[in-house]
């Protein structure tokens, strides 16, 4: 799987129109990167309801007075907010920083950091992108809890914080109130998935087409390590991924995938765990499931029609299967999300 999703099901019920948007704080620290400081206004700032009313607003804060922060770039960000902004939160999001100093070297805060964090709120939905998962893990905020950073951080940030039980393979690791992303674009990963929990799978996929990301990404960071570069002209597992996914309401069989790539069951099945890092049957669960939620949100067919369109074949497999990765049943799903489909 491209997570460790440890929620209990879908965690926020649309909000009235009237009612305060979801607030999502970005803490921008010295040396940030800008490119994963531009993530969650970028994923969340266009998120929409089926009237194309904004779901959530973005701002941004220093752990000083408003005024300009050092980027890893060649240009500081002005930033307009100070550390008190993160009093206001529903969501608080640390990207990575370059210059988190003993932070990263000792893992503990300084006493500023220490200051701007505690103004966060108890429940305060608490999200890092990349290394900034040092950050809540030096707060404290990460142990005995499981959480991941880049796979290259991995083995230190471990040895750092030994309390924390670390993934390094994950693209994200969701512990319900508490979420941490792998390198860079995984904060992309994480933030979809997070307006997927939110408001659906019409929403979510609606702000990746919006993005031009995918909807979720298969496997983990673990296929991203440094490997030797495979021989160019080496068969792919594409064509049989493709050729599954508009057969999804039928049996489908290993044999069968690894006929459309004309290998051997064990080849196909080696080759597809290295490009896609599941197993071709976990793969297939995962898009079921995902055809299930959409069914679900967006036609008016029974559980029993929506389950043999996903190729669940019963009601009972597709209810085991969504309360095993979304916790909830298919009539509580729909129930959540079904009006939610934008226009």
């Amino acid at each position: 799987m491209p997570a460790s999703d440890g929620t209990s099901g879908p965690a926020h019920r649309p909000a009235p129109e009237t009612a305060t948007r979801h607030r999502v704080v970005v803490l921008a620290l010295d040396g940030v990167i800008p490119f994963e400081l531009g993530i969650p206004q970028r994923i969340f700032g266009r998120a929409r309801d089926a009237a194309g009313r904004p779901l959530y607003e973005v701002v941004t804060c220093s752990v000083r007075a408003p005024g300009p922060v050092r980027s890893d770039a060649d240009f500081a960000i002005l930033v307009e907010h100070g550390p008190r902004a993160l009093a206001t939160a529903d969501t608080v999001v640390i990207p990575a920083s370059y210059e988190l100093g003993p932070v990263y070297e000792e893992g503990r805060l300084t006493g500023e950091l220490a200051a701007a964090l505690a103004h966060i709120r108890p429940g305060t939905r608490l999200i890092s992108i990349c290394t900034g998962s040092y950050v809540l893990a030096a707060a404290g905020l990460l142990d005995g809890r499981p959480a991941t950073t880049h796979w290259a951080s991995a083995a230190h940030f471990q040895q750092l914080f030994p309390q924390v039980e670390v993934d390094a393979d994950v693209l994200f690791i969701d512990d319900g109130d508490v979420l941490t992303s792998a390198g860079v674009a995984a904060g992309i990963d994480l933030c979809v998935h997070l307006v997927r929990r939110d408001h659906g799978t019409a929403v979510a996929n609606d702000v990746a087409r919006r993005t031009v990301v995918p909807p979720h990404r298969d496997g983990g960071q673990a296929q991203y390590i440094q490997r030797p570069v495979p021989e160019p002209r080496l068969a792919t597992t594409a064509a049989a991924r493709a050729w599954a996914l508009d057969r999804l309401d039928q049996p489908l069989r290993l044999r069968d995938l690894a006929a459309r790539e004309s290998m051997s069951v064990r080849t196909f099945t080696r080759r597809f765990r290295e490009e896609v890092g599941v197993s071709p049957g976990h793969w297939l669960t995962r898009q079921r499931v995902d055809r299930a939620r959409h069914l679900l949100e967006s036609t008016d067919l029974s559980v029993d029609q929506v389950a043999r369109a996903a190729g669940f074949g019963t009601a009972q497999s597709m209810r085991q299967h969504l309360q095993t990765a979304l916790g909830v049943t298919p009539t509580a799903y729909r129930r959540t999300f079904r009006t939610l489909t934008p226009t």
